[in-house]
């Protein structure tokens, strides 16, 4: 079984908000194609690619189904196949940094020179514990053979 190929809209050429999305979402299942991925996920994909392909031509909700879809369809390669793309680990370790290790080193920052206006200091501090942490998660990734070559923004 094989990836199916995302429907073309050149009536929708003229949105750019469309054809970022549209773009993006095909270097995904172009990403996808180049790996060996399970029969059940591949019937996922395709159900997915399916609804897009069928929807109707509105660019706006066109362009809603296309993120959701890529968002679903990442979450499942992420959790049943742990593949993910360029950076995912990084971009998500910067919030979880800046919340788990940098409010606490604000506080103790803040407590420790008895002001609490230093409490922020702890912010950056933890983005970058959390930006270090993820950017070594990816290449260990990366070097599993389990990234995708494409970078998501969502």
């Amino acid at each position: 079984m094989e990836i199916k190929e995302l429907k073309k809209r050149p009536e929708l050429d003229h949105d750019k908000k469309f054809v970022r999305s549209y773009t993006q979402f095909n270097q995904f299942l172009t990403a996808l194609k180049s790996k060996e991925i399970p029969d059940e996920i591949l019937a996922k994909i395709n159900s997915g690619i399916e609804e897009v392909n069928t929807a109707e031509t509105e660019s706006k909700s066109l362009r809603k189904l296309i993120r959701k879809t890529q968002s679903n369809l990442m979450k499942t390669v992420v959790k049943e196949l742990k593949m993910v793309p360029k950076n995912h680990y990084r971009n998500t370790w910067l919030a979880f940094g800046m919340t788990v290790f940098g409010i606490p080193l604000g506080v103790v920052f803040g407590t420790s020179m008895d002001n609490m206006g230093l409490m922020g200091i702890g912010l950056p501090i933890g983005m970058v514990i959390g930006m270090v942490l993820g950017a070594s998660m990816d290449k260990k990734a990366f070097e599993e053979g389990r990234q995708l070559d494409v970078d998501i923004e969502l």
